[in-house]
């Protein structure tokens, strides 16, 4: 209980409601008796208050410090306790800060306790300890049936998992079967500091394949949706498939493409996700296996940096049926993410990827967070987070992003 100089450790626990002033008030009490912190933390859950200060007093003050605050807490209307902690529960405490912290992110259109729980559970099984859970969402309304509804809730967890991959399918199980979405990433210096994300375009920051909607006006919408959907769920090589289906847009009128341009269906999320991701500074790039037309007019839309896509051939204003330059496959994304990562001086682990197709696999694989959405299941078995239950905003979240952060253009 005591170490050699007569001083005390004290845990002073505090709950109660709260009100503006009670920590500096608590605390003004410990200065008084030059008490040493320790330890401080404090959480607010609807208005009541719970406050942990872990402190080091001298022995011969300990006794006046908690009468004190016997006093100050009862004035307050708060309950205080105390627990005398030994220096041997101390050094343990002290030497689990060099475990592993990780942060688990929840998301969902809402969050039940059935989930919470489950999620918890694996946890446990893997015998880590959760430190700290936060609220990333707005305050959910009561009408569950409003529009655009999301959840989320953040685990700060310390330890290190029995089994990463194990508990990774568990947890994947867990979300496809409880309709949520998960990410777990190690708590380290390069998650708090993301810099540049990469989005595949088609299916992704829009809700269409928009060589399907070309061949649509061509008259070949069937031929080329069918090649579009093998490429995407890996079964034939990308290259080929793109050579295949270009040829089949010979002759289609160069206007099209304005007009299919101005009516991209816009995938929900994308406009408060590009908002805040320019507004904090983010540098933003569109690499896709689809066509550099329509990634321009993102580009001007929302003030993207980069677009490296695939050029297709315009020859008296009607498509050739060709394309210029190398395709854009799932293996250029990867190298075109490193390269522009080097150019923006950013390292790799402060990367992020975001696509649904079996060609975004390299890059999803190589960026510091790699997200599958709304992806095929071959993509989504082997993404570590995906986001299949909510708009593509649902990546703020996982970035650690609270809603409160945003102002009232990020909230749309």
């Amino acid at each position: 209980m005591h170490n050699s100089s007569n001083t005390e450790l004290i845990l002073i626990r505090i709950t109660g409601e709260d009100r503006p002033g009670l920590t500096a008030s608590i605390t003004e009490i410990l200065a008084k008796y030059d008490t040493t912190i320790l330890d401080i933390g404090q959480a607010d859950i609807h208005n009541t208050l719970s406050l942990g200060i872990l402190c080091k007093t001298e022995e011969r003050r300990s006794g006046f410090v908690m009468k004190e605050l016997l006093f100050k807490a009862s004035e307050l209307g708060v309950t205080i306790h105390f627990s005398p902690t030994s220096v041997e529960e101390y050094e343990n405490w002290v030497n689990m800060q060099g475990k592993n912290r990780y942060i688990l992110t929840l998301l969902g259109r809402k969050l039940s306790a059935k989930q919470i729980s489950a999620v918890t559970h694996i946890l446990a099984e893997q015998s880590m300890n959760i430190d700290a859970i936060k609220r990333l969402t707005g305050r959910m309304p009561l009408d569950e049936e409003k529009a655009n509804i999301r959840a989320c809730i953040e685990f700060s967890v310390r330890g290190t998992p029995k089994d990463r991959i194990g508990m990774q399918e568990q947890l994947m199980v867990l979300a496809s079967k409880l309709e949520m979405d998960f990410s777990f990433q190690l708590d380290n210096m390069y998650r708090r500091m993301r810099r540049l994300i990469c989005f595949d375009m088609d299916s992704t920051l829009i809700e269409t394949e928009v060589i399907d909607e070309l061949a649509i006006r061509a008259g070949v919408g069937e031929q080329v949706k069918e090649i579009t959907e093998r490429a995407m769920r890996g079964e034939i090589d990308f290259t080929e498939s793109f050579r295949e289906r270009v040829a089949l847009l010979k002759g289609l009128d160069e206007s099209v493409m304005k007009e299919i341009a101005e009516s991209l269906p816009i995938t929900e999320g994308v406009d408060r996700l590009m908002y805040v991701l320019k507004k904090y500074g983010y540098k933003i790039a569109i690499l896709s296996g689809g066509f550099t037309y329509f990634g321009r007019y993102l580009q001007d839309k929302y003030g993207i940096d980069y677009v490296y896509a695939n050029e297709l051939e315009i020859v008296d204003g009607k498509l050739t049926g060709n394309y210029l330059g190398d395709v854009v496959d799932g293996k250029r994304k990867a190298e075109l993410l490193r390269l522009i990562a080097q150019v923006e001086k950013v390292d790799i682990a402060q990367t992020i990827a975001v696509g649904d197709g079996a060609n975004d696999l390299p890059m999803l694989g190589i960026a510091g967070l790699g997200i599958a959405f709304h992806a095929k299941p071959k993509v989504v078995a082997n993404a570590k987070q995906s986001i299949n239950t909510i708009g593509l905003d649902g990546v703020l979240y996982f970035l650690g992003f609270k809603d409160s952060y945003l102002d009232e253009r990020g909230k749309l």
